[in-house]
């Protein structure tokens, strides 16, 4: 709402200026009228005068309806194809709530979003939204979760679903139904992406927009006059993610993006802003931050009325009433409107004395007006430099009745009586008889209607049916052979030591050298670089950056410095893990949503990583995603100076939660190498829809090379690294990351102290491991009189004698996945780094989380005792030797 004023002293001279600005209006237009006002501004507070500034507009439309284009589609038709969608989507939800299956559960299910938005669906699907051609790369559309209903009901009528698709919705075990939000994996030739959970559609689509500007500035894909619109509600730009880029995509004038906020006043629980305004509170938000901003709020039949508004009350009252009141005006009628609205003043009563309350019921909302709809959506597609947001006024359940519409439950209604259903037929115009409605049919005209032609026709005009999604890229990229990374193949020099994540960036450097692959490469880093090592990427491959580097950067004297350029190939996102991940998502399904094979990898602090953005990770593996995620200075004791904040001891039992996550805790050069080369050859040569995650550890060490044939145990999880002792006792010890390296140590001391051999097994993968046993137990179960297969890790430990012991560098819940597929009879050990982080040396956080050698031995020796094969006294006398406090905190509490 506009800022208070003082009071006017001298109206002659306020009158005088305000008719100089209509003359302006009138002969020279708006823009020259805003020029001069923006002069005015500018001069007085040069001069020390106090102008506060308002970023809001009065609460009418931004267009003013003699600029408004004349709407070019036949409106009886399209109004009708609507209606017809609109009961459509009311009853297949209502359908699917009436089956009553013995467990008693509803199915569930949304009406009210989609009744508030099928206006402008209608007009976007028939005037707006180009699908992909040879000409034109597609516009890509995040529709509001919530109104999938609506999108089944139009691709009913278009022809791409059946009547028992529509039975089926929210029925999907049997292969027949139709999934309850967009999801890509479930349905991966229709949705382009998952806008649920709510929040991250508008996140991922401001940096949708931003890869495709990356893409067309490379050289890779043209990507010029393509749009991403985004489709969300009013209550879920409270989610911290729908608004927290959008300086980003002002910054970067995004005017390829358009955002529509479907502002019907309501949440799930009730209005989103009673006491206020929420349309004037995110005009604010988004002038603010730099968007061009259409307001949609009244529809036409308000027109005559604010044009006879000559003093400007009805504008008042207007703004003076809050959403609350809004919402209940719609949720009465017509009588309820002229008295509690208009009758806030004696002069707005007069304004409507001739209208009967059916007329006063009948004042639309800007976003149910298709006119009103169609100029805002063209200013917004026309609009250059700056991206756009549409707020458009609805109501909630439009069209429901009393039911539902403006209701507190709306939200949530998924059934409908019959009375109500009866209601909503006459309300739309619906041919269906009286004896019909209780089986609440779907209806479609025939295919040579009138309706259906025109249909069929505007989305041909378009290039095809939205939404459609592209599963496979067209083109074939080859990736190098492994033997391309020699590099970190070979052993390290004689008193070399390196990392991981150095074997990474060489790996990495490698790639950008290819020259198939190497353009394609989107390294992803959110102002890290120099943690890991690799702001020599800045001048090799430049950060991109639309407008350039306008400044010399203070480093520019040294070798590595910070160089932005406009075709820059390594995306710095700040310090933003969410907009880092968005970006990645936005690359790892450029196959898909650019037909354009991209092999993003994106480097982060590895606590910042799955705990942080762990929404969208999901998200990912719904959008098919397909690239490399990498979690730098991983472990719980393996990054040693920082604190209980920054120490991941858990990322990957985060990332063992997502299905097509494929999760690696490589130790060595080679093993990072393997599987990189492995995972790239799944994701673009064969272009299987996984990714992968990687933990990188910033602790040297020197590096023992590959021997040939252990690529293969490396892919599947784990293989046996080195084999130590020839005592009669034996153990088998098994290790990650770089707590494989006091594994290793172990084994020395095991040896050398207690005359135990061992053998050590490089495990790469906890998690591919259980998977690959969880496969073995699903076929034996329903396989009974088959061969009975194997789990690999149990294949590899069946040939070797002793007890089992793991050490990993987080939560012993990685290591136990595998406790089933353990030979039988044998005990199994698992050390791990359950509890918080704290800062420290590195071998004093494995001796306070009880992982390093010392436990390691203590764990073999107690093992042994339990198999009977030791006297416990030798586990009591390890204690001692190795100076073990037994009253120690444990770490899980401490």
């Amino acid at each position: 709402m506009s800022a208070s004023l003082p009071q006017d002293d001298d109206t002659l001279e306020t009158q005088e200026w305000l008719e100089a600005l209509a003359a302006v209006l009138d002969r020279e237009g708006p823009d020259r009228a805003h020029f001069l006002i923006e002069k005015l501004i500018d001069e007085a507070r040069r001069s020390g005068t106090h102008i506060p500034y308002s970023p809001n507009t009065a609460y009418v439309n931004t267009i003013p309806t003699a600029m408004e284009p004349p709407h070019p589609g036949n409106l009886e038709l399209e109004a009708r194809i609507r209606a017809y969608i609109r009961w459509n989507a009311m009853a297949m939800v209502v359908k699917a709530n009436k089956h009553n299956p013995p467990d008693g559960g509803d199915l569930g299910g949304h009406i009210a979003s989609f009744a508030s938005l099928a206006t402008m669906i209608s007009v976007g699907q028939n005037h707006f939204w180009h699908a992909e051609t040879e000409d034109h790369g597609g516009d890509l559309v995040y529709f509001q979760g919530h109104t999938s209903p609506g999108m089944y009901a139009r691709g009913f009528l278009e022809g791409r679903f059946t009547a028992e698709q529509l039975d089926h919705f929210r029925q999907e075990v049997d292969g027949k139904g139709l999934s309850s939000y967009p999801h890509p994996k479930l349905m991966p030739d229709f949705w382009q992406f998952p806008t649920v959970s709510m929040g991250l559609g508008p996140l991922m689509a401001i940096y949708q927009a931003r890869f495709l500007k990356y893409l067309e500035a490379r050289g890779i894909a043209k990507t010029a006059g393509r749009k991403v619109w985004v489709f969300c509600g009013d209550g879920e730009m409270d989610e911290p993610e729908s608004l927290g880029a959008i300086a980003l995509a002002a910054r970067e004038k995004l005017d390829n993006l358009i955002f529509v906020v479907n502002c019907n006043l309501q949440r799930l629980d009730g209005p989103v802003r009673g006491n206020g305004k929420i349309i004037q509170e995110l005009e604010g938000d988004f002038r603010g931050s730099g968007w061009n901003v259409i307001k949609l709020i009244w529809g036409g039949y308000w027109d005559p009325l604010l044009a006879a508004d000559k003093e400007g009350i009805l504008r008042k009252v207007m703004e003076e009433t809050v959403d609350g009141e809004y919402q209940a005006y719609k949720a009465n009628d017509g009588k309820f409107v002229r008295d509690h609205f208009f009758g806030k003043h004696p002069k707005l009563l007069e304004m409507v004395a001739r209208m009967s309350d059916e007329d006063i019921w009948r004042l639309n909302r800007g976003g149910h007006d298709p006119h009103k709809v169609y100029a805002a959506f063209d200013a917004a597609s026309k609009h250059v430099g700056r991206p756009t947001v549409i707020l458009a006024k609805t109501i909630k359940g439009y069209g429901m009745g009393q039911v539902g519409q403006a209701k507190n439950p709306t939200h949530q209604q998924k059934k409908m009586e019959l009375e109500s259903i009866r209601e909503f037929r006459d309300r739309f115009g619906i041919p269906i008889p009286d004896d019909q409605l209780e089986k609440i049919p779907y209806f479609k005209p025939a295919e040579d209607s009138a309706e259906m032609k025109y249909l069929h026709e505007r989305r041909k005009a378009l290039g095809g049916y939205l939404p459609r999604r592209r599963m496979k890229a067209d083109e074939k990229l080859t990736v190098p052979k492994l033997d391309a990374f020699k590099a970190v193949l070979d052993p390290t020099a004689e008193g070399r030591e390196i990392s991981t994540t150095q074997s990474f960036v060489r790996v990495l450097n490698q790639l950008l050298r290819d020259k198939e692959i190497g353009p394609r490469v989107v390294p992803i880093l959110v102002d890290e670089s120099r943690t890991f090592g690799m702001e020599g990427l800045f001048r090799q491959i430049g950060i991109y950056a639309p407008e350039g580097q306008k400044y010399i950067p203070v480093d520019k004297d040294q070798v590595m410095y910070y160089r932005e350029t406009v075709d820059g190939q390594l995306l710095q996102e700040g310090i933003n893990e969410a907009g880092g991940m968005s970006s990645w998502i936005a690359a790892a399904t450029s196959y898909s949503s650019n037909n354009r094979i991209m092999v993003p990898f994106y480097v982060y602090y590895s606590m910042f990583g799955f705990q942080r953005i762990g929404d969208l990770a999901w998200a990912a593996g719904d959008m098919q995603a397909r690239g490399f995620l990498l979690g730098g200075t991983a472990g719980r004791t393996t990054l040693n100076g920082e604190g209980l904040q920054h120490e991941d001891g858990h990322s990957h039992i985060l990332a063992a939660t997502i299905p097509n996550c494929v999760a690696y805790d490589p130790t060595f050069a080679h093993e990072v190498a393997v599987i990189i080369q492995h995972g790239m050859k799944r994701m673009v040569e064969d272009q299987e829809n996984v990714y992968y995650y990687l933990t990188l550890m910033n602790e040297n060490y020197p590096q023992p090379g590959l021997t040939a044939g252990d690529e293969e145990g490396i892919i599947k999880g784990m293989y046996k690294l080195k084999s130590h002792g020839k005592g009669k006792l034996r153990v088998q010890l098994m290790g990650s990351g770089t707590i494989l390296r006091e594994v290793m140590a172990a084994q020395e001391l095991l040896e050398a102290d207690w005359g135990v051999a061992s053998d050590i097994w490089s495990v790469t993968s906890f998690t591919e491991l259980r998977r690959e046993g969880l496969d073995v137990e699903r076929h034996n179960l329903l396989n009974p009189e088959a061969k009975q297969q194997v789990a690999y890790v149990t294949r590899q430990l069946a040939g070797t004698e002793g007890p089992i012991v793991a050490s990993t560098d987080y939560m012993k819940l990685l290591a136990d996945q595998i406790r089933p597929y353990m030979p039988a009879g044998r005990t199994y050990k698992v050390l791990g780094t359950d509890g918080f982080g704290r800062s420290d040396f590195r071998s004093k956080l494995r001796e306070h989380f009880e992982i390093d050698r010392h436990f390691v031995v203590l764990g073999a020796l107690r093992a042994l005792a339990d198999e009977g094969k030791l006297p416990l006294s030798k586990v009591s006398e390890a204690i001692k030797k190795y100076g073990i406090n037994p009253a120690k905190a444990n770490p899980q509490h401490a």
